[in-house]
């Protein structure tokens, strides 16, 4: 059985896996569960599943979960050194790193040098300290699984013996599939107008609001893209977006004897979670079965970089590579929190990106400590350019 902390486990990929873990009680117990600030809903799955442990993010969080748990066995600790030590501890096995944002980069981190079988869904992991984390993965003998839909269908399409050489295995391009979001079609000079509640309705998915926003600018993608580069070893120029908005196929990887190998399901998160959770077996998901009979036409576009100005900065941010990332995401984070709290437009967060990226110098990221002080570095200058755009 086995044993497997849950690293986020209110957010909707949290949601995801408690519910396919419910579904296999024979096959999984569960240590550790974590949330930031949402409480009452933590409270409730400590409740169902009796982790070990459960870890939120402030004092006071910790004493109300406290509260809440009055009766059950449940050890309750606040803090990055409680959420490292949850992913780290000899008591679990697997860690499901659903946090989202920078926050969930140490912990991600401390299960990786533990040697742990690290399901990646914190994209932040790897846009920020890729060759550190990936160094991590590889001289701690940790099992890196991915759960984006897009990352776990190109592991899928990959041969089983693939160890990150484009070249050797015969790969031609990794094809990035990516929904468009719900603004693929609305006249570009529009888009200043977009409100955050439009911008979180995304046709296909449901999300939380800033990965909904990232969504809608795209900048999903070119974090995807990146993350790509590190755990597929694909240079930028190997790696391409498809905008395909049924979110049928997932990704595919072309090959340089012109096949493509694509993996398709319905568009639900739950099935990268059960691959990766079982993995190399095959586990029921709780998804319906893809019927292809009731696929009228699946559609592919080339990405308008016009439209999608974020796409294009993930790309130059990779290109650069360094730090270069960690100014891009740091950026991005305080932007996408401005525009859902209505201090700026929709079209001024790619403007505050590319303003902080041409300001800021990037080095090497030799360092966690080097990455996380870019990262500050990025936040606090694009709060001074949003300062600006306010007036």
């Amino acid at each position: 059985m086995q044993s497997i902390t849950v690293l986020g486990a209110t957010g909707s990929i949290g949601a995801s896996t408690l519910d396919v873990l419910a579904r296999h009680p024979d096959r999984y117990r569960v240590h550790a569960l974590s949330a930031h600030g949402r409480v009452d809903e933590l409270a409730e799955a400590c409740r169902r599943f009796k982790p070990a442990r459960a870890v939120v993010g402030s004092a006071d969080a910790a004493a109300r979960l406290a509260q809440l748990l009055v009766g059950l066995d449940i050890q309750v600790d606040h803090g990055e050194a409680a959420l490292c030590e949850i992913a780290s501890t000899s008591d679990t096995d697997t860690v499901m790193a659903a946090i989202v944002g920078a926050a969930g980069l140490a912990p991600t981190l401390a299960a990786a040098r533990a040697g742990k079988k690290v399901l990646l869904a914190n994209k932040e992991a790897l846009v920020m300290s890729g060759q550190l984390f990936m160094d991590a993965v590889r001289e701690h003998h940790a099992t890196l699984l991915p759960i984006d839909s897009e990352h776990n269908a190109i592991f899928q399409s990959l041969p089983a013996t693939y160890a990150r050489d484009p070249q050797r295995a015969g790969v031609a391009k990794i094809l990035l599939t990516a929904s468009g979001g719900p603004f693929l079609k609305r006249a570009v000079e529009t888009l200043e107008a977009v409100t955050p509640d439009e911008a979180c309705k995304h046709p296909n998915w449901v999300m939380g609001r800033k990965i909904s926003v990232d969504s809608a600018t795209m900048m999903n993608k070119g974090l995807e893209v990146i993350e790509a580069h590190w755990l597929f070893g694909a240079p930028a120029e190997q790696i391409e977006v498809v905008i395909h908005p049924q979110s049928v196929i997932h990704s595919m990887v072309s090959y340089t004897d012109g096949s493509v190998l694509a993996q398709l399901g319905n568009p639900d998160m739950r099935t990268p979670i059960a691959h990766a959770l079982a993995f190399p077996e095959r586990i029921a998901s709780g998804v319906a079965q893809l019927d292809l009979t009731d696929m009228a036409a699946l559609q592919f576009y080339k990405p308008d970089f016009e439209r999608f100005p974020c796409l294009a900065l993930a790309f130059d941010a990779l290109r650069a590579g360094g730090t270069a990332p960690s100014l891009l995401n740091a950026a991005n984070e305080v932007a996408v929190q401005s525009f859902l709290e209505r201090e700026i437009g929709f079209r001024d967060i790619d403007r505050v990106i590319a303003q902080v990226m041409q300001d800021l110098p990037h080095g090497p990221a030799s360092s966690i400590e080097a990455v996380l002080e870019q990262d500050a570095l990025a936040r606090q200058a694009a709060h001074a350019v949003i300062a600006r755009l306010r007036g």
